[in-house]
C-alpha cells in the first residue's frame, strides 16, 4: 500500500507564504486523486485542494481559491500545496490523502483511503 509523508508545516505571519509537500512512497494509479484537507481545533475536517497524476484539472475550496495552488512533480511522486497570503483562519493541521475518487466526490474526505500523518500550519495575526 502506498504511504504518504507530509512536510513543510510551521509558523508563519499573516500575509506570508508556505509550501507543503506530500511525498508518496510509490506512484498511485493514474486515476487516483491526491487531495489536501485541513482540520482546525473543534472543527470538521474540510477539503482544501485536489489534483490527479495526469490531466490539467485542479479543485479548490472557495476559501482558498486564488491564494493556494496545488501542483505535482510526477518524477518525484510528490504533490505540493503552495499557500500564499495566509490568514489566521488557515491555521490547522493539514493532511494529504489519496484514493480512487471520482469527480463528484473528490472534495469528500470519506472517499479517500490513504492518509498522511498531518503537518501543523500556524498563522499568527
Amino acid at each position: 500500500q502506498v504511504q504518504l509523508v507530509e512536510s513543510g508545516g510551521g509558523l508563519v505571519q499573516a500575509g506570508g507564504s508556505l509550501r507543503l509537500s506530500c511525498a508518496a512512497s510509490e506512484r498511485t494509479f493514474t486515476n487516483y486523486a491526491m487531495g489536501w484537507f485541513r482540520q482546525a481545533p473543534g472543527k470538521e475536517r474540510e477539503f482544501v485542494a485536489a489534483i490527479r497524476w495526469t490531466g490539467a484539472n485542479t479543485y479548490y475550496a472557495d476559501s482558498v481559491r486564488g491564494r493556494f495552488t496545488i501542483s505535482r512533480d510526477n518524477a518525484k511522486n510528490t504533490v505540493y500545496l503552495q499557500m500564499n497570503s495566509l490568514k489566521s483562519e488557515d491555521t490547522a493541521v493539514y493532511y494529504c490523502a489519496t484514493g480512487l475518487v471520482y469527480r463528484l466526490t473528490i472534495t469528500i474526505a470519506t472517499g479517500y483511503d490513504v492518509w498522511g500523518q498531518g503537518t501543523q500550519v500556524t498563522v499568527s495575526s
